[in-house]
This record gives structure tokens, sequence and C-alpha cells, in this order.
């Protein structure tokens, strides 16, 4: 188990989500339920954030393409995009911002890389949260702690280590 906070749910944490579903994924199946989106969340906020408010949105190839291009000038789909909101300090309850993940990209590279849906789901919801509690991974010294982080809050989880060569299911 990581450590205090940032390892396992917090049940008596209050969290304000909202989930929001793409035209592009009505129907789709295999999205996580309401009860595990919570579960992946609180754990990646962690102690010290009650009443956290977050959205997030489900979508599809095109919304993705779309969104990536517009705010990261980057072509093409992404797994998942965070846009954090800088709030001033005396603002509460913590507005943490929006993750935008595309569930088409998720099944892709859940499959590819031989992971279980689930896992890689709670894997980039927990990454996308990071992000937004200001975690980042453009220099190595950023990637290796965020990348622990990302680790221990998993384990806690019970999930295997994402980044492990051949994760378990």
């Amino acid at each position: 188990m990581g450590r205090a906070g940032w390892g396992a749910e917090k049940p008596d944490v209050n969290l304000v989500l909202d989930i929001q579903y793409g035209d592009e994924v009505c129907g789709n199946h295999g999205l996580p339920d309401r009860a595990q989106m919570e579960k992946w969340v609180k754990a990646a906020i962690g102690d010290g954030m009650d009443g956290a408010q977050l959205t997030v949105r489900i979508v599809g190839l095109g919304e993705s393409r779309e969104l990536n291009e517009k705010y990261r000038g980057k072509a093409g789909a992404t797994n998942v995009l965070s846009f954090p909101f800088e709030q001033p300090e005396w603002m509460r309850p913590p507005l943490l911002g929006d993750l935008v993940i595309c569930a088409d990209l998720v099944k892709q590279e859940a499959e590819e890389q031989g992971k279980s849906m689930e896992s890689h789901w709670a894997h980039l919801v927990i990454h996308g949260v990071l992000h937004l509690r200001g975690f980042d991974h453009e220099t190595g010294e950023q990637a290796a702690r965020m990348e622990g982080r990302e680790q221990s809050v998993m384990a806690g989880l019970g999930y295997p280590d994402p980044y492990a060569a051949n994760p378990a299911a």
C-alpha cells in the first residue's frame, strides 16, 4: 500500500464528480460505472481535498481529435486530456478542472498492451487527476515523480503496475 492518502480510496472524502458522455460513445459497452470512477478519482485526489469538484467527459475519436488539435496543437486523438482550473487560493471547495478520456483509445491501448480494460481505465483516470493536481512528465524528474505516484495509487487499489512490461491483467 502506498503512502497515506495516495494508495487507497478515502470513503470519507466528499467529491462532486460530473460524468459526461459525448455523442460518439452513446451505447458503448465496457465503460466504467460511476462507483468505479469515483473510487479512482478519490484515490488520485488523496487527502486534503474534501469537496473537490471535477468533470470527466468520455468521448469518441472525433471529439478527442478535435480537442487535442485545438488545445494542444497535436494531430489526432489522444487517450486523456487534462484541463486544470487555476482557481484562487481562497476559493473553496477546490475545483480541479476537467478530464476528457477517449473510450475508443482506452479499449485499443488495453488490447495492444495486454491490460484489462478496468486497469487501463483506472490508470488513465488517475493519470489525468494527477495532472489536475499539478503533476507533469515533461522532464525526467517530473516523470519519475508522477509515475511513482501513479504506481502507488494503482497498487493501493489492487491494480498492477501500469508501467510494467507485461502487466498482469
